[in-house]
């Protein structure tokens, strides 16, 4: 007896069926997290780009006014302009309280980007504990609606009475659907987990070098502040140490012998 795969479907009992819908539903999760995540990751990388090129100016020369005004634009879809708006505003608010917090303003900053960085580190991640859940789950399942169907197919002929090669292979044929099924889910997922999380990996390195080369112009930026600070408070000197001899030989000439 000759079934085709749609017949071997239709034949199925209820268990084997709704382990079946289970399979599908998971396979559905899978493919919507996976491509979700590389449109993210793919749009951020873009984003990423076109927001280093426009404050590739801007941030050596300390204009932070302007590193935030585009960093704001570019936040929505990318990374890396989420951090450095996220470090800039703390360093600029960090720097303009610093007679209140005796942690100098770069060290407040580095202590800010680090816990920021954790959260963005999780929402790289979203998403991607389904894949890997599914990745490991799905043979399983397969597997479970196999034997239901084994169950359901000899119970079938232990009702008819019939026990001859045909009906025993049909209906182990559509048993082993199942363990197909729970195999063709779980290997893309596992798949497409070890890729994004390659990629995860790669953005999470940008992110860090980035977070070095931001905390490293801060450090420039303050030791320019202490230039024009000092530069700022110096003593005139030169003007006033010749004035003073000179007013004391004026009033000793004045005093009489």
């Amino acid at each position: 007896m000759q079934f085709s795969w749609m017949e071997m479907v239709l034949h199925m009992g209820p268990p084997a069926l709704a382990v079946a819908a289970i399979l599908l539903m998971m396979g559905l999760v899978s493919l919507t997290v996976f491509f979700e995540r590389l449109i993210t990751f793919r749009r951020s990388q873009t984003h990423s780009r076109r927001f280093a090129a426009t404050v590739a100016e801007a941030l050596p020369k300390g204009d932070l006014g302007q590193v935030l005004e585009q960093a704001g634009k570019f936040a929505k879809h990318s990374y890396l302009a989420r951090v450095v708006r996220k470090g800039v505003a703390t360093f600029t608010h960090a720097r303009e309280t610093a007679d209140v917090s005796a942690i100098p303003p770069v060290e407040r900053t580095r202590r800010q980007i680090t816990r920021y960085l954790e959260d963005v580190g999780e929402d790289l991640r979203r998403g991607m504990n389904a894949l890997a859940t599914i990745g490991s789950v799905a043979p399983f399942v397969g597997l479970l609606g196999t034997v239901l169907g084994i169950i359901t197919a000899f119970q079938g002929i232990a009702s008819t009475g019939s026990g001859g090669l045909a009906s025993v292979s049909a209906g182990i044929s559509e048993a082993l659907i199942e363990t197909a099924f729970g195999l063709a889910v779980a290997i893309p997922s596992v798949l497409g987990f070890n890729y994004l999380n390659g990629l995860v990996v790669r953005e999470e390195t940008l992110l860090n070098n980035s977070t070095g080369e931001l905390l490293d112009l801060a450090e420039t930026w303050m030791e320019r502040d202490i230039e024009v600070a000092s530069a700022a408070h110096r003593p005139l000197v030169s003007v006033v140490s010749p004035v003073e001899p000179t007013a004391k030989r004026a009033r000793a000439a004045m005093e009489p012998a």
